[in-house]
């Protein structure tokens, strides 16, 4: 039986007796992290030899929960304890994301591999035209957005820490060992990212070791999280109906677990749930792992239900861990946020609590460590490097070293930017309130980035005025309050409005009232911003440049998108070969042109590359893995004489591109014509000449053979040298059709006595197989124009093929022609087995058409493609009716009147 105390107002000071030594949480603290570090290089050495261990679908699947932070950790636990179930639209809105995961997430991820973009900053620049100043924008605004979160993970572990240690945080020597607890922890992650996040430049290959990492944090996290909750509910209560039916029993828990509770309203659920869908894509580390970090497309099939499980295996046990800790501690009595680690505690549960803490670390250090990779990767390439490649010290020496240099001390800068603001504002403001701050931010990428990969007109100036307004907007009505409320600036603003004007309330904006803090936020900022980046766009036309990259975007998934090069100009190879060298090492780009000119079907290796605008692309997206597409681009601007392009020029690029993707097809359905039709040529000629060969081998070796035996094997020899030269002239009239070269006489064609003339002419062959032919005939049928002997061949094709499918001695044959009020219908149905329905579609196939001859039903040969060629030459319409058992009916309308279509 597990244990039922539930002491309704424990006092926390229960979990502080229980409290650990601090040698013993740091020690398991660096042992886990250590157990991280080993992974992770035992991940790059395999991924070094060629067995990578990323390149699974549950291990994507995996790294995707780097979104469950410490703020899911401790966060949600906390919010559920004020606000019962209003947690959920955070985990709701990812969810039904993923919905739309093969449609949006793939579409990134191809786009990403194809132009070699490696942060969100580089994929919004990239499709307005490379834009320097959109790059810089979005990258300000992920850094500013993002440092809160960080300091939020910090501020998760020290907080947990005091709790495990018993060390008094209110206290001046418990507050500096907090805050140095924190600024350790924020040296430690740096050091770790820089190990396996900036150890090489091109950053398209993969950070193998870090997501490995990341996928067994991912684990730790939800194993530790969902024993914390077994333990509450069977541990500490008898189970879900125990546990619950005390909570309600307790009015002041009641009224927490009420969906109404926590103050909130329909807006507000809506705002979290449209947020928490944006951010699952739009948050730099989710960018990273979920689209730079990709092996497979085909993982996000996976990915897009396993991550959902994922979230709902993680926050199952937040509602009853939340009313077990306010049954165990009372309202008030222990803070929410540490209910993980306070109950196993108080419950006499060190070695839990410990591995709970563990669970923490987890969910802080995976999100710190991703999302430092890539804003450091952001920073670097659109706000450092760009200035850094004006100075004349640099201008012509190999930069790998000051690029890597840079994004190590953008690591270990952030870092302490986020244990800065811990510092400043971190204890003013739940977890949950400055995870909704970063959440916000990023939700300004929406528009530009969701606009350009589904909509051509959006423009560069359309995208900067909408992302700069939405920016405006979050800061004044989000962050700045924030910061007041914690006392680093005057708070009159927000009670009084700026200057004094109540419309300028940041928290009542223009009157606007009614909302919570965030809903009114995001009214303001997302619609201003969708609004701004919509009307400016259609104010006028996109420029060349960002037409260019529209098409690259909008159109990713189209066959023959990929050949698109989009620049004129003049190039030098080896002005290209030393600029990649610059930023990639001389050897790595050596080796880049050398595969170059493999994949181009050059031998003669990078001295055979033409300086063509293919390679100009080529040497560019090398580069824009390294710094970024917008630096990319202009320093190959630099490097080339490249003759500006404009709206007609792209528009015609892509007809010249299309007009080659036409031909190659062209050449392809050719080629696939060749295969097929001397596949059936081969297989309609080796009957007859088998049976000729062997009867020819027999009479020459019998000389005894009875004459009336020989009379009957020569009979036979001269049917099927008939037979074969009918298949040859059908081979070559069928050659001419296909090409347009065939001849045609037409003239007026007496149907019913043709029908006559085909019966008689194959009644040698119909008198063998056994089959009885009846002709159902009108005395007088009108003339038809067409060409008598193609007709003739038809109706003599139509007699073989029923003679086939009819069964050998009983066989029927009936011919039936029917004058209309248009027309001519003539059928010629058998009793055999029929024609099964699954292959009734390609018994007319033609081999241009990418019909297979084996496909076809044994026996229909090349006659009735044939055939429907000649009918359709002359108005008509060739059909098939069969039911399986029942016999196959093949027949043709003719109109008596026939305006001859062009073959």
């Amino acid at each position: 039986m597990p244990a039922t105390v539930a002491p309704v107002a424990a006092s926390a000071a229960t979990a502080a007796a229980a409290a650990l030594a601090p040698s013993v949480v740091l020690a398991a603290s660096l042992a886990y992290l250590a157990a991280l570090f080993a992974i992770a290089w035992w991940a790059d050495r395999r991924a070094a030899a060629g067995r990578s261990v990323i390149g699974n679908a549950w291990i994507y699947a995996l790294s995707m929960a780097v979104y469950c932070t410490a703020w899911t950790y401790f966060g949600s636990i906390g919010r559920a304890a004020s606000g019962g179930v209003w947690f959920l639209p955070i985990y709701l809105g990812p969810t039904l994301g993923m919905v739309l995961a093969w449609l949006v997430l793939r579409k990134m991820i191809r786009i990403a591999r194809r132009a070699r973009i490696t942060t969100i900053a580089d994929f919004v620049a990239s499709r307005y035209g490379k834009s320097r100043l959109l790059a810089a924008l979005v990258t300000l605004l992920a850094l500013v957005g993002v440092v809160p979160y960080v300091a939020l993970q910090l501020k998760a572990v020290a907080a947990g820490y005091e709790l495990l240690t018993g060390v008094d945080a209110t206290t001046a020597a418990g507050s500096t060992a907090h805050s140095l607890l924190a600024l350790a922890v924020a040296l430690v992650l740096a050091g770790f990212t820089i190990a396996f996040g900036t150890r090489h430049l091109d950053n398209t290959e993969r950070h193998e070791g870090m997501v490995a990492a990341i996928a067994t944090e991912s684990v730790v996290k939800l194993v530790a999280f969902v024993a914390v909750g077994g333990f509450v509910v069977w541990g500490l209560y008898g189970g879900p109906d125990d546990l619950f039916a005390r909570a309600l029993a307790a009015p002041a828990i009641a009224r927490v677990l009420q969906p109404g509770a926590g103050g909130f309203a329909f807006d507000a659920w809506f705002a979290l749930l449209v947020l928490s869908m944006l951010s699952v894509i739009l948050l730099p580390r989710q960018f990273q792992v979920m689209v730079v970090e990709n092996v497979d497309e085909r993982h996000v099939r996976r990915a897009a239900w396993a991550f959902p499980a994922y979230l709902l295996a993680i926050n199952v046990f937040v509602l009853p861990i939340a009313a077990g800790g306010l049954l165990y501690f009372g309202k008030g009595g222990a803070d929410a946020e540490t209910f993980v680690l306070s109950l196993p505690l108080a419950g006499g549960h060190g070695a839990l609590a410990l591995a709970a803490f563990i669970g923490g670390l987890s969910a802080a250090t995976g999100m710190v460590i991703v999302e430092a990779i890539a804003i450091s990767t952001m920073v670097c390439n659109d706000l450092v490097l760009p200035l850094v490649l004006r100075l004349r010290r640099y201008a012509e020496r190999d930069l790998t070293g000051v690029i890597l240099g840079i994004r190590r001390t953008v690591i270990v800068l952030l870092l302490l930017l986020g244990w800065l603001y811990f510092r400043v504002a971190g204890d003013a403001y739940a977890l949950v309130s400055i995870g909704l701050i970063s959440f916000a931010a990023v939700a300004q990428f929406a528009p530009a980035l969701f606009g350009g990969m589904y909509w051509k007109g959006g423009t560069r100036d359309g995208a900067l005025a909408g992302l700069a307004a939405g920016a405006l907007l979050w800061a004044y009505t989000l962050m700045l309050p924030s910061i007041a409320k914690s006392g680093w600036m005057d708070a009159g603003f927000i009670e009084h409005g700026l200057f004094g004007l109540a419309a300028l309330r940041p928290e009542a904006l223009f009157g606007l009232a009614g909302m919570d803090n965030l809903t009114h936020a995001l009214f303001w900022s997302l619609g201003a911003n969708a609004a701004l980046y919509v009307g400016v766009s259609l104010a006028r036309p996109p420029r060349a440049a960002e037409a260019s990259q529209a098409l690259q975007f909008v159109d990713v998934f189209e066959r023959g998108s990929e050949g698109r090069v989009f620049w004129r100009g003049t190039a030098r190879v080896d002005d290209l070969l030393t600029l990649v060298g610059r930023f990639l090492g001389a050897e790595r780009a050596q080796a880049l042109f050398a595969a170059h000119a493999r994949e181009r079907g050059l031998a003669g290796g990078i001295a055979a590359l033409p300086a063509d605008a293919a390679l100009v692309q080529f040497a560019e997206t090398q580069l824009a893995g390294a710094i970024g597409s917008a630096s990319a681009r202009v320093m190959i601007a630099s490097t080339v004489q490249e003759e500006a392009l404009d709206l007609d020029d792209v528009l015609g690029i892509v007809e010249e591109a299309s007009a080659l993707r036409h031909l190659n097809e062209q050449l392809q359905s050719l080629d696939r014509l060749k295969d097929d039709f001397m596949s059936s040529v081969t297989h309609e000629l080796r009957t007859p000449l088998a049976s000729i060969r062997a009867l020819t081998e027999l009479m020459r070796d019998e000389a005894d053979m009875e004459p009336a035996q020989r009379q009957q094997f020569l009979g036979i020899v001269v049917a099927e040298t008939e037979r074969l030269s009918r298949l040859v002239n059908q081979v070559l009239d069928m050659a001419k059709i296909e090409s347009g070269n065939a001849e045609w006489r037409t003239g007026d064609v007496d149907l019913g006595a043709l029908v006559e003339q085909a019966v008689a002419t194959m009644s040698e062959m119909l008198r063998e197989r056994g089959a009885v032919v009846t002709i159902d005939r009108p005395a007088a049928v009108p003339a038809l124009r067409a060409d008598a002997d193609r007709l003739l061949q038809v109706l003599i094709n139509l007699l073989s093929n029923a003679a086939k499918f009819a069964p050998a001695g009983r066989g029927r044959i009936d011919v039936r022609l029917r004058a209309g009020a248009n027309g001519l219908t003539l059928e010629v149905e058998d009793n055999g087995t029929g024609v099964p329905p699954a292959q009734q579609q390609s018994v007319f196939e033609k081999f241009r058409q990418g019909g297979d001859a084996r496909n076809r039903p044994q026996g229909t040969g090349l006659g009735l493609p044939i055939s429907r060629r000649i009918i359709e030459h002359f108005g008509g319409r060739l059909w098939l009716r069969s039911e399986s058992g029942r016999g196959a009916c093949f027949g043709f309308d003719l109109p008596y009147r026939i305006e001859e279509t062009t073959t």
